[in-house]
């Protein structure tokens, strides 16, 4: 799977962060995580130098520059097994680094930027120095083995960086999780769910659907383009962790003139890896075909047909349309 398909584990809807860095004279870094793309407005200067949409350090000045850098560390939204990044120094031409490099390091709670930094803190290298290109969409695959929480991004020798991309496999504190003894959402990102396919996602991602909250507006929300055919749009979802599904919410909400006519949920228990084809499996009726209104968050219980043991959900809309959110909610298979 291209890994940029995968959840970005730093986004600051996610609750990631920049914590630190020991230089942002030109530009804050707070921009390395924003959303959306990074934009650049001619003419447009502060009291520092031009505006710039990323992070931004000072020149450097010494004899040799090769061992010298910046660095930021950043706190992940969720913790997680890195996979790939993606590097974006675009509309820095003549101010971009050449190379960067990144440490990864799994500390648990909220640690401050102090005990980061200090001895007790062990990094690991998971990009080592590599060469970056201007203006550019800079990727990098990663293996990582180990869960990380925290990461210490490094530029040579100095430079402006637009984006920052981490993108990864969420892993939940799953004992934790056990030990409350209660449902959960077991198709929330933050609890390892994944939207691994869908019909179509003209004019909203199908990761919105599991995404944490409720939608800021329509944009934030899976939204399909309108069919003119036969048929029905779907999307697959694998849950975080196998279980007896409990309840559901559909919520439509700020979906107006365009939510779906009805949907359904279906199950299904697959063991062994993840299959190739999912029209040929078995699916169970998990919730028959209902009814939606528009702008409506719908709960669903009495409704719900027990199938037992789960590891995928197929969520319907019939024949297309939008959802800001699908919750999944059920009791983890021990």
């Amino acid at each position: 799977m291209d890994f940029t398909e995968l959840i970005d584990l730093a986004s600051e809807r996610l609750g990631g962060a920049v914590l630190f860095a020991n230089d942002e004279f030109f530009a804050p870094k707070e921009n390395l995580l924003k959303p959306g793309a990074p934009v650049f407005i001619e003419g447009k200067y502060t009291d520092l130098g031009k505006w710039m949409d990323g992070w931004e350090s000072r020149r450097k000045r010494a004899p040799d520059l090769r061992e010298l850098y910046d660095w930021c560390i950043i706190r992940l939204g969720l913790p997680g097994l890195i996979r790939g990044v993606i590097v974006d120094t675009s509309h820095f031409r003549g101010n971009y680094p050449s190379h960067c490099s990144l440490d990864a390091c799994a500390v648990e709670g909220h640690p401050d930027v102090g005990r980061l930094t200090g001895d007790a803190t062990s990094w690991a290298e998971i990009l080592p120095r590599s060469e970056l290109q201007g203006d550019s969409r800079n990727q990098f695959a990663i293996e990582q083995a180990s869960r990380a929480t925290h990461l210490r991004f490094k530029i040579y020798p100095d430079g402006g960086v637009a984006r920052l991309r981490v993108y990864g496999e969420v892993t939940p504190d799953w004992e934790r999780l056990i030990r409350r003894n209660s449902d959960v959402d077991l198709a929330a990102v933050k609890n390892g769910g994944h939207v691994i396919g869908c019909s179509d996602m003209f004019f909203g991602h199908r990761h919105n659907l599991i995404m944490p909250g409720r939608a800021l507006n329509m944009s934030d929300g899976w939204e399909t383009k309108r069919r003119r055919g036969p048929g029905h749009d779907w999307a697959v979802i694998r849950l975080g962790r196998q279980g007896v599904i409990q309840r559901l919410e559909v919520d439509t909400s700020w979906f107006k003139g365009n939510f779906p006519e009805s949907c359904s949920v279906e199950a299904v228990n697959v063991q062994g890896g993840e299959p190739e084809d999912f029209s040929a499996l078995e699916w169970k009726p998990v919730l028959s075909r209902t009814g939606l209104q528009a702008h409506t968050r719908h709960y669903f219980e009495d409704e719900v047909i027990n199938v037992g043991p789960a590891t995928h959900v197929r969520f319907n809309i019939f024949p297309d349309g939008g959802v800001s959110r699908l919750r999944v909610f059920g009791r983890i298979v021990v």
